[in-house]
């Protein structure tokens, strides 16, 4: 009896085997070949799918976690809908996306500017002629006094070249070189001066133009020759700690493997005119270079350059000049309240193109000149725009003079045993003076506006660092920013019209 039940239970696990082989076989031959590869389960899917269909049926089917918070949530929702929380516009809320607000007076400002400035062309017509820039620079077509004194710097180049090249050599002692760099970079300052003042055929702009790029030179050359000093001395310690001569060579090799020029490897005529055109008028003996030049990237700035300085041109032609000559009238002829509102309307196309000109020459020009030479240190602003106190927008609006301003001048007098406080006031003393030298030589008159103006940052920095914080202090380096400029503007066409047109109206 045994037996015959094991062999019917063999029959049965045959047939069984037998049966699952002949599904197989079936989808191989009765439907595709993907079917085939997915494993064949028999009679397991359709009692799962029972399984489930009896727990729906049942209501027992386990609903998942994120369901049950998804409803608890809502059922939150429904019982409470607040929070502890502040406004936006609050300070203690940590809001900080006001791009919205911006746009909106970003838009106001142009609608305000787009009446005055319809305003103005109904009241004057088209202004604007390119042609008229010219005589800007130019009195006599066959003299070009301004162009000349530019190629005429090349000699104070050259002499400073000279002078380096002889001091590595030890041809000249520290002092005799000294005092060629000190004449040097006095006539730097003396010479285009005197002739700006006695040429007659020398325009304010350009005399403008030629002080400024001679004021450069004259920085660019006092870094050249303190960087030169340095390595000397540097070398010379060298030498005393190690008990012999130290020769530096030319050139040496970074951890990268890229070749690094050492002293006096870099008095070459090649590293002087990269450095004389390159936008910086701090002098290193190894720049730092960008991998190479982005074509697209320049000639975006290249567009920017050219886009701006029509602009520029346009809007003081049109706007400018006007309001100008309509303020050339004797401070004494008029009342309180109209000298008044002659700034104002000076205040917002100046404040204006000042804005232009910020953009055009440190992001767009200066831009450009870097990535032609593969300059790498392109940071020539801050954000001067969130200046809480008037030092951070004097150190953060115009880096490359701020960096020799620290470098050359500020440091060293500290090292000299000088405080801040009096350092701070020297710098600001060197800057008032530069800021006069470049307006009131091209304009023949010393009236010392310029140089009032910015020995008053003085006061006006203690004042808001001591009394205002935060957005006060913005507001008022913005308030210095827009009515200042335009005072010292007015008060120096005043005085141009009392000296060259009163009397011929009289």
């Amino acid at each position: 009896m045994g037996d015959s039940d094991a062999a019917v239970l063999s029959r049965r696990r045959r047939a069984t085997l037998a049966g699952a082989r002949g599904v197989s076989v079936q989808l191989v031959n009765g439907r595709t070949a993907e079917l085939n590869r997915r494993p064949v389960t028999v009679g397991v899917s359709n009692d799962n799918s029972a399984i489930k269909k009896k727990q729906k049926r049942d209501g027992s089917l386990e609903v998942p976690k994120s369901e049950k918070r998804k409803r608890k949530n809502d059922m939150s929702d429904r019982l409470s809908c607040h929070k502890t929380q502040e406004s936006l516009l609050s300070s203690a809320s940590g809001f900080s996306n006001y791009r919205g607000i911006l746009n909106w007076c970003v838009v106001m400002l142009v609608l305000s500017n787009a009446r005055l400035f319809l305003e103005n062309l109904l009241r004057y017509g088209i202004l604007v002629d390119p042609i008229q820039v010219i005589s800007l620079f130019l009195k006599d077509p066959y003299s070009w006094p301004a162009a000349c004194l530019v190629i005429v710097s090349n000699i104070f180049i050259l002499l400073a070249l000279y002078t380096e090249r002889q001091l590595s050599k030890s041809s000249f002692s520290e002092y005799v070189g000294f005092l060629v760099h000190c004449v040097n970079l006095t006539v730097m300052l003396t010479f285009p001066a005197a002739l700006v003042l006695s040429v007659p055929s020398m325009t304010p702009v350009g005399g403008a133009f030629v002080l400024g790029v001679y004021t450069i030179l004259f920085l660019k050359l006092y870094s050249y020759k303190d960087v030169n000093m340095w390595c000397r001395e540097l070398s010379s310690a060298k030498a005393k700690k190690l008990s012999r001569s130290l020769s530096c060579p030319s050139t040496c090799s970074l951890n990268e493997g890229d070749p690094k020029v050492c002293y006096p490897g870099n008095l070459t005529f090649r590293d002087m005119y990269y450095f004389v055109f390159a936008p910086t008028l701090c002098y290193e003996l190894n720049f730092p270079r960008s991998p190479k030049i982005r074509m697209s990237f320049r000639l975006r700035r290249l567009v920017g350059m050219l886009f701006f300085i029509q602009m520029l041109v346009a809007l003081t032609q049109q706007w400018m000049i006007p309001i100008i000559q309509s303020s050339m009238k004797p401070l004494e002829d008029m009342d309180l309240s109209r000298m008044t509102e002659r700034l104002l309307r000076l205040a917002v196309p100046n404040h204006l193109l000042w804005l232009i000109f910020f953009y055009w020459f440190f992001h767009s020009s200066m831009n450009f000149t870097a990535e032609l030479l593969r300059f790498g240190d392109r940071q020539f602003y801050k954000d001067w725009w969130n200046s809480e106190t008037v030092t951070y927008f004097w150190q953060n609006w115009n880096i490359p003079v701020h960096k020799w301003c620290l470098r050359h001048f500020y440091k060293p007098l500290l090292r000299r045993g000088f405080s801040k406080i009096v350092s701070q006031s020297a710098v600001f003393f060197l800057s008032a003076f530069f800021h006069e030298y470049l307006v009131s030589v091209p304009l023949r008159m010393f009236r010392l506006w310029a140089f009032t103006g910015m020995m008053a940052q003085l006061p006006l920095a203690w004042f808001v660092g001591r009394f205002l914080r935060g957005n006060y202090g913005n507001a008022a380096v913005w308030m210095s920013l827009i009515i200042g400029q335009p005072f010292a503007v007015l008060m120096y066409v005043h005085d141009y019209y009392v000296i060259h047109y009163r009397q011929e109206t009289e």
